[in-house]
């Protein structure tokens, strides 16, 4: 078998995947005529059938390659990224599910002006939902950029092109209705495209074992190369062995072998490692395998505790506020339907981050080399060719290659459908045509951001979204459903401050801006804001709540009594777009 083998499955991999969804999707959209189908698929999707939908598009980029990067790069610290992303449908569960669907409503802009009166509380709603998808859209087409470019060596920007154009398609085609059958379907694909190459892997792991906790950092077994895509600084603990061409420490070299301690690389640098040489390692990474192995080391930078404080926040309330997540619930038939399918959803999710935490851990014996780079997406993608070989290798790799196409598909499709949701009906006069129109313009604005815009590890981009999320429609929805004094100028001040504080930290991040703060508070706040900005919206919120205690709803009981008293009691009211 050789390379060519290799490249044409995986081809013929990723084009079933893609294909596969727009057929998929056309079938489960068919008949969608009405604008309630393509917005919330006329209320009647099943919970069994909407858990595997939410599930579907909830495993991103992040889930399926950024856990098990971030694992192999961190260890112990890592393994919040997964249990945050699962526990969030706890909170979910608990505190919104069921009042939300009950309120009837089609949109998180919807439901604020429903809850609070206020078509500037809507207004303001609506700019948050379309901040929020847009920048969980962009690391979606670049993980499909990566994954390309890894798997086939086909440019970035073919990859982040062709899966904006594949997902435009798929939600002008049906709606809602049409992303549900796909979604659902893609998420039984994506768990069997990680399951198994990780039952196979630990099998090889088994009947040859290799030391995760050996006291150096990681040694590869053949001579390999390395290519950095992001400035990045790394430590050299063993230097025999390494040779770098590129920029290193501000000054261009060639075939230059560092001295042990920490150096800059910049993007385009070029690692070159001899068989048995030591893995340079990320500099704040674990640099040895036992380090890796125990908690308490962080996720890089400084104050370990506080970043990993902070991402509890972020991963356990977003999820509360992420609006391709919470449009799912009202395509529910009821709120006790929509209970039941945050718990289905909770056991689909920790069934499959079961697999790429293992992943993660085999990716240190096999792949150490992706912890010499800023980002070690790429591990689960490298790993079956790595650990592998003969047909074993081209198989494991084509599924992987499907099930990491099905993830940027699902979760694209989901955010598509929500902005288009919310441009449709608060920017244009609701209906199918505009609801495509709002899909087109969504589509391609993240596609150029994509196209022009730096890049993190996945999960480290999804994470900073879900701090948005936490930090603005989180604080709106437990806030609108649980407390009545509540007011218009309270929610819109609140989004307000939650809106520009977390995304003033993305772009910072982004861009570099924390790297240059080095590794003191700011620069760990920025990277890790939640734990600031989730209180400071809650704060604002409640306490302009409170100076505003006159401008309460009048209609605030019924609308509680709508949210919390069971259907059967016929108090609930259908709204319609």
């Amino acid at each position: 078998m050789t390379t060519d083998h290799v490249a044409a499955l995986t081809v013929v991999a990723v084009l079933v995947a893609a294909l596969g969804t727009v057929a998929v999707g056309a079938y489960g959209g068919r008949g969608a005529r009405s604008t309630s189908d393509f917005l919330v698929a006329s209320r009647s999707i099943g919970s069994g059938w909407n858990a595997a939908a939410v599930a579907g598009e909830y495993l991103s980029a992040a889930s399926f390659l950024g856990v098990a990067g971030l694992v192999a790069k961190y260890g112990a610290d890592a393994l919040w990224y997964p249990i945050g992303f699962t526990a969030g449908y706890l909170s979910l569960l608990l505190f919104v599910a069921a009042p939300l669907r009950r309120s009837g409503a089609y949109t998180v802009p919807d439901f604020a002006e429903f809850r609070l009166a206020s078509t500037r509380a809507r207004k303001s709603a609506m700019a948050v939902v379309i901040v929020v998808c847009v920048l969980y859209l962009v690391p979606q087409f670049q993980g499909a950029g990566l994954t390309l470019n890894i798997l086939l060596h086909i440019p970035p920007w073919v990859g982040v092109i062709a899966t904006g154009l594949l997902v435009i398609v798929n939600v002008v085609g049906a709606g809602m209705r049409s992303v549900t059958f796909a979604q659902a379907i893609q998420y039984w694909l994506k768990l069997t495209a990680v399951a198994i190459p990780a039952l196979v892997l630990v099998a090889v792991f088994v009947n040859d074992p290799q030391r995760l906790g050996d006291p150096l950092p990681p040694r590869v077994d053949t001579a390999t190369t390395v290519r950095v895509d992001t400035p990045v600084e790394v430590t050299v603990v063993d230097p025999a062995g390494v040779r770098v061409t590129g920029i290193l420490d501000d000054a261009a070299v060639t075939d230059a072998a560092p001295t042990a301690g920490t150096h800059r690389l910049d993007s385009g640098a070029v690692i070159e490692l001899d068989a048995g040489a030591a893995t340079p390692v990320v500099a704040g990474a674990p640099q040895t395998g036992s380090a890796w192995m125990r908690s308490g080391g962080g996720l890089g930078g400084g104050h370990p505790l506080y970043q990993v404080l902070s991402l509890i926040i972020a991963t356990f309330l977003g999820a509360m506020g992420l609006p391709h997540v919470l449009v799912r619930f009202y395509t529910n038939p009821d709120g006790r339907a929509a209970r039941r399918t945050a718990l289905n959803v909770i056991a689909a999710l920790a069934v499959f981050y079961f697999f790429p935490t293992i992943l993660g851990a085999l990716a240190r014996a096999w792949v150490p080399q992706v912890l010499s780079t800023g980002t070690a997406d790429a591990a689960v993608l490298l790993l079956p060719s790595a650990a592998t070989h003969g047909v074993w290798a081209i198989g494991l790799s084509a599924l992987v290659a499907a099930g990491a196409m099905a993830a940027f598909l699902a979760t694209s499709s989901g955010l598509l459908v929500s902005i288009a949701g919310v441009v449709s009906t608060d920017l244009m006069r609701p209906g199918i045509r505009s609801f495509r129109i709002g899909a087109l313009v969504g589509g391609a604005v993240p596609i150029a951001i994509a196209l022009g815009a730096g890049s993190l590890e996945l999960s480290r981009s999804v994470g900073l979204v879900f701090a948005v999320s936490a930090s603005t429609l989180c604080p709106l929805l437990v806030l609108g459903i649980w407390w009545r004094g509540l007011t218009a100028a309270g929610a819109v001040a609140g989004l307000a401050v939650g809106a520009v504080t977390s995304a003033l930290a993305v772009g910072f991040t982004v861009t570099g801006v924390v790297d240059g703060a080095g590794g003191g508070w700011l620069a760990t706040i920025i990277g890790f804001p939640a734990a600031v900005t989730v209180p400071l919206t809650f704060a604002t919120m409640v306490l302009v709540s409170l100076g505003t205690r006159n401008r309460v709803p009048p209609g605030t009981a019924a609308a509680f009594a709508r949210m919390h008293v069971p259907e059967r009691l016929g108090l609930g009211v259908e709204r319609t777009p």
